[in-house]
């Protein structure tokens, strides 16, 4: 049961929550970290890891990428964790403070141990702590609305993602320059230390906001069984099937961060008379969505509205399709590099770039707002991290492939580097046609009953 001195339910009035700037400041640094020390992973991997002895211990290309995304994948499946300690022993408020710490002390073992060990150890409690507090994060974030402010929920969530990506856009700018200005002993405790440090202050505005939040208490075992009553099991079960395609948007969306950086580093890299880091190259796209945010929601959405209703169902659709277009964009450059022997400019993974960040505005908010409106109201931290297993599902598929393709003894790939991106566009066109039959027949709650329920 929540603590008396906490208000256990919305305020009631038509404008903002008093607890979202303190979400949006801890979500906005929090981010800082997580991209951050996400950015410079691959290049870590196959350029400064080293042994216990001090020696160079790098792995190749297709390994790092292949546990890159196991780790992603990681990620996403502790979602569960994070949800069963919210909604049956602590609450939100709870679950989210104590699982930051283990994932600052995660941040520490990157920084400290530039070993496998340190790896390991550092990635796990980041993938425990992370992976931990998201089904939670996005769900607190609904808690705090009631019926008179609850039209104001679908601009949360896109400030709450803008905010997510104010913070990523700087530290991916960031990290690189650390990791390379201070050098093999020196740059990974750098590039690792200050993300650790946004995500120690992260903890800390979370912390301090703790009298403006809604702190809805968790619900002992009886939420265990209201997860299993029939009603409950119709919607999740109606749920799994729409996150059933949804994998494939996120196997190809994760790769930004992996084959799109080992790409650019085949690329001339000259942006605007500044030569950009490869690591660098993937702030395209938390610019790019800030920029696209207030298009969309205020310019293109309403627009499509006047010529068709534009449902969220319609809006991951669409969203789906223009993903596997930044794929093929790919696919090309790559087919100019590898084939033709050419540097091509920076500025066409830029376009790619914005084929992505498209389909990543349609999709990837439109999901969490539709996982937090058609979850039963006990069960919003469960839905969300169901939701999130389509990430986990996507990366393992990433991961799968890359270490299938990679022959350990010749060091030869068994899918060309062309023919690796035709490949993922190939399946997100499945996924999208799956995805559009099973949409089809689905019945979407309304907001307001949703919020209720």
């Amino acid at each position: 049961m929540a603590n008396s001195k906490y208000s256990t339910t919305p305020v009631v009035t038509d404008k903002m929550p008093p607890g979202i700037p303190y979400i949006i400041g801890n979500e906005a640094a929090e981010r800082f970290c997580y991209y951050g020390m996400r950015g410079i992973l691959v290049v870590y991997m196959t350029k400064y890891l080293m042994d216990a002895q001090g020696n160079l211990d790098c792995m190749t290309e297709e390994v790092a990428k292949g546990w890159y995304h196991f780790f992603m994948a990681l990620i996403y499946f502790t979602p569960f964790l994070g949800a069963i300690l919210s909604d049956i022993f602590w609450g939100k408020y709870k679950t989210i403070l104590n699982l930051s710490l283990i994932y600052t002390l995660g941040c520490a073992a990157l920084a400290l141990n530039q070993t496998r060990l340190g790896l390991f150890l550092g990635l796990t409690l980041i993938a425990i702590g992370s992976g931990g507090i998201k089904p939670c994060v996005s769900a607190n974030v609904g808690d705090q609305f009631g019926n008179k402010n609850a039209h104001l929920l679908s601009k949360v969530f896109g400030w709450f993602y803008f905010s997510v990506n104010a913070g990523s856009l700087l530290s991916m700018a960031i990290t690189p320059v650390l990791l390379e200005r201070f050098g093999l002993h020196y740059g990974p405790r750098v590039a690792f230390g200050v993300p650790g440090l946004f995500m120690l202050a992260a903890t800390i505005i979370f912390w301090m906001g703790r009298y403006k939040f809604v702190h809805v208490p968790p619900s002992g075992i009886a939420s265990f069984r209201e997860t299993f009553s029939i009603a409950n099991l119709k919607i999740i079960r109606n749920l799994l099937w729409i996150f059933l395609p949804i994998p494939l948007f996120w196997s190809l969306f994760d790769q930004s961060s992996s084959a799109w950086i080992f790409q650019a580093s085949r690329m001339d890299l000259h942006f605007f008379g500044y030569e950009l880091l490869p690591a660098q190259t993937h702030i395209f796209n938390p610019l790019l969505v800030l920029i696209f945010i207030p298009i969309f929601n205020y310019g293109l959405y309403p627009a499509l509205n006047k010529l068709f209703k534009l449902t969220p169902l319609r809006k991951i659709g669409i969203g789906m399709s223009i993903t596997a277009v930044s794929f093929l964009m790919a696919a090309l450059i790559e087919h100019w590099i590898v084939d033709l022997g050419e540097k091509p400019t920076i500025w066409w993974q830029v376009l790619a770039y914005m084929f992505l960040t498209t389909s990543e505005v349609m999709v990837s908010i439109t999901c969490l707002e539709f996982s937090y409106t058609q979850a039963p109201k006990k069960l919003k931290s469960l839905i969300m991290a169901i939701y999130y297993l389509s990430v986990t599902a996507g990366n393992l598929f990433t991961s799968l492939v890359n270490f299938y393709i990679n022959d350990p003894v010749t060091g030869q790939n068994k899918l060309g580097p062309v023919e690796y991106y035709i490949f993922f566009a190939i399946a997100m066109v499945c996924a999208n046609i799956l995805f559009v039959f099973i949409a089809a027949r689905y019945k979407e709650t309304p907001q307001n009953e949703a919020l209720n329920a």
